[in-house]
């Protein structure tokens, strides 16, 4: 009889692990509950959201995983979970098809909360809204805390020095937390270009350093100026340690021009940057170190375990987990953090970072590359790099 609460088990075609759909099938994987996982923007914070899997699976280790979020994000998360839906009105259709015992809504957003009207759900952690008012509010007591941060710039900004990942993970009631990391899954194709696109760069005895150059356009100061990133590139190259690394340009369909701008007169690769968030992940994993702006690029390299320096204005330092696998480069700007979308301060944030900073935290990436065995650099050389 066919195994129709095997996790691979579709009921319309043959799973492709085993010719035969019974009880001895050795991929058998039967399902004891549903889990449904809401967050649907923005991206980096969804990518970042995947740290909380293992957790998720420790409290409910015989699940059946679906994750819904906003297009493009459902690229990211190939692979890690069982099911991606998005809110499409066709993906919407195929969760009211379905049931859950537990729902982990994890955007504080009343689109949000709205996905749970279009399946049933028995027990949710996170956020939900309230019918009368819209407002979101905490679903359970755990949330509160991070509720509670949402309301407060004095304790969001300077009193928390939790991650972004601790918060969530205690509000949604998973259990001690132990730092677990990003789920990023590269295919073997993708694998495969990879290590094409370090061969292209020319990979053997110098480090990549991949320089991500964009940020979303709901927070633009992010970035540093095109101006900035040229700077930077100079006084790298300026320095013995680093000046035989190879340096390339990262960045989406965005940052094209700009990275055009940021590359002339100057010795930088341009990657890919119109082909997709998967074409991206492979850029980032094809580098050994990257510098960048609190964004998706950051977050894609915390994911690949690069050594990340990455730069914060607008936004807050503590909320970001580096595993012990990067700095952090604070501006000098008074006024951070802000979390702005609009300003109009003479001397911006992304003009205030110290480079010499920036600089020394590179190098201290290049020997965290050398110190060791390290799967995350795949050439051999040794200082100064000659």
């Amino acid at each position: 009889m066919a195994e129709i609460h095997c996790r691979h088990f579709s009921g319309y075609k043959p799973c492709s692990r085993n010719s035969v759909c019974d009880s001895s099938c050795p991929s058998r994987s039967i399902v004891r509950e549903s889990v449904l996982i809401v967050h649907l923007e923005a991206l980096g914070a969804v990518l970042r959201s995947t740290s909380l899997l293992a957790a998720i699976r420790r409290k409910h280790p015989r699940a059946m995983i679906t994750w819904v979020t906003k297009a493009p994000a459902q690229a990211l998360l190939s692979g890690v979970v069982d099911r991606v839906l998005t809110v499409s009105a066709e993906d919407l259709l195929k969760l009211s098809a379905l049931e859950f015992d537990v729902a982990f809504v994890i955007d504080k957003a009343l689109a949000a909360a709205g996905i749970l009207r279009r399946t049933k759900v028995r027990a949710i952690f996170g956020f939900r809204a309230d019918p009368l008012s819209g407002a979101v509010v905490p679903a359970n007591r755990e949330a509160d805390e991070l509720w509670q941060l949402g309301l407060d710039d004095q304790k969001k900004f300077f009193d928390n020095q939790k991650s972004e990942q601790r918060l969530v993970h205690e509000a949604l009631a998973l259990g001690s937390y132990t730092r677990d990391e990003y789920e990023v899954r590269l295919t073997a194709d993708e694998k495969m270009l990879v290590e094409m696109r370090r061969e292209l760069w020319g990979r053997g005895s110098r480090p990549i350093l991949g320089i991500n150059t964009g940020c979303s356009a709901n927070l633009p100061f992010k970035k540093l100026s095109v101006e900035g990133h040229r700077r930077l590139i100079r006084q790298i190259l300026q320095q013995p340690e680093l000046k035989h690394c190879l340096i390339v340009l990262l960045g989406g369909p965005e940052d094209s021009v700009r990275n055009v701008a940021i590359a002339h007169g100057l010795p930088v690769i341009q990657s890919p940057s119109d082909r997709g968030l998967r074409d991206g992940l492979a850029s980032v994993a094809a580098c050994d170190l990257v510098f960048t702006g609190d964004s998706l690029g950051m977050h894609m390299a915390i994911g690949l375990n690069k050594w990340v320096v990455a730069w914060f204005g607008p936004s807050c330092p503590q909320e970001i987990e580096l595993y012990d696998r990067g700095r952090k480069i604070l501006t000098q700007a008074p006024c951070s953090p802000c979390w702005k979308r609009v300003c109009d301060k003479p001397v911006m944030c992304y003009d205030q970072v110290d480079f010499a900073q920036v600089t020394s935290a590179l190098y201290e990436g290049i020997q965290w590359l050398t110190s060791s065995s390290k799967p995350h650099f795949q050439g051999t050389f040794s200082s100064p790099f000659l």
